[in-house]
């Protein structure tokens, strides 16, 4: 036994460092679940489950590895004079060292603040490589509630739908089910129907009342550009709420700059805009 759970332990572990892995590098959840986002085959949720399932294997084994190995343990916590203390030499650094790094992360210091930054990183790519989904889990709604969300008309998308040969496709059915049905993604699937969008407002009047998806990784140019909006009125407007404001940044840095959060940084763009 004692050599199963040493081995189990060992096995585990390596499983644990590539799902890990895995989990760090892999778009935000709304991204994968857009674009169908596998690895080895698996999904973002199947990675998940596996972190989570051979992560309590791991936890066994380990505890059984201790069990099988207390003697040993019980001499690292021996001082030089065989007498046990629990505050080692040996002990007492690695407290440090774990409670320096929890620290560090919280207050978000470098170098440990560059891990998280990194793996910010990653997600960003990932969205800006398959894109954003028109709102969160559009692909769990039916063709005809996207549709109607995001002003496509329903009959046109259809249309498109057969012309492109997508087998199947009626107006009950989910994203994620005509996708799977014809080995699609659903955001290529929201590709083929997004002509058929009927034309909307533009301006105040179209700016939303909540943010969208990836809001927060796009510049202030960018989002005026895309309601057309006069950038220079809007950065005008937040100076004048006593923020500082530079347009090429995106509104997640615009917040951290301004020490706000990014939802507070979209409440003060949209009363701009709608002159509140």
């Amino acid at each position: 036994m004692r050599k199963i759970a040493s081995m189990t332990m060992l096995v585990s572990l390596s499983l644990l460092l590539l799902n890990s892995i895995v989990l760090y590098v892999v778009p935000e959840g709304r991204v994968a679940y857009w674009a169908d986002w596998r690895f080895l085959g698996l999904t973002k949720t199947e990675w998940g489950d596996q972190h989570v399932t051979i992560g309590f294997l791991f936890i066994i084994a380990s505890l059984l590895h201790l069990y099988y190995n207390w003697t040993a343990v019980k001499n690292y916590m021996k001082n030089n004079i065989k007498e046990i203390r629990v505050f080692t030499l040996p002990f007492n650094t690695a407290l440090l060292v774990t409670t320096l790094v929890a620290v560090m992360t919280y207050f978000q210091i470098p170098p440990v603040s560059l891990v998280l930054d990194l793996s910010e990183y990653f997600k960003e790519t990932g969205a800006e490589k398959h894109g954003e989904p028109p709102y969160g889990h559009a692909e769990l709604s039916s063709l005809k509630m996207l549709c109607q969300k995001e002003g496509i008309d329903l009959d046109k998308a259809l249309e498109l739908l057969a012309q492109e040969e997508v087998k199947g496709a009626e107006g009950s059915q989910t994203v994620l089910a005509i996708a799977q049905a014809n080995r699609l993604t659903p955001q290529q699937v929201y590709a083929i129907i997004l002509p058929a969008k009927v034309t909307k407002e533009t301006g105040a009047s179209a700016f939303p009342d909540a943010p969208m998806p990836g809001f927060g990784r796009k510049s202030l140019d960018q989002v005026c550009k895309e309601f057309q909006l006069d950038c220079t009125s809007v950065v005008a407007g937040l100076q004048a709420r006593g923020l500082t404001i530079d347009a090429a940044q995106t509104i997640h840095d615009l917040a951290r700059d301004n020490d706000r959060e990014s939802m507070q940084m979209f409440e003060a763009i949209r009363s701009v805009v709608v002159g509140e």
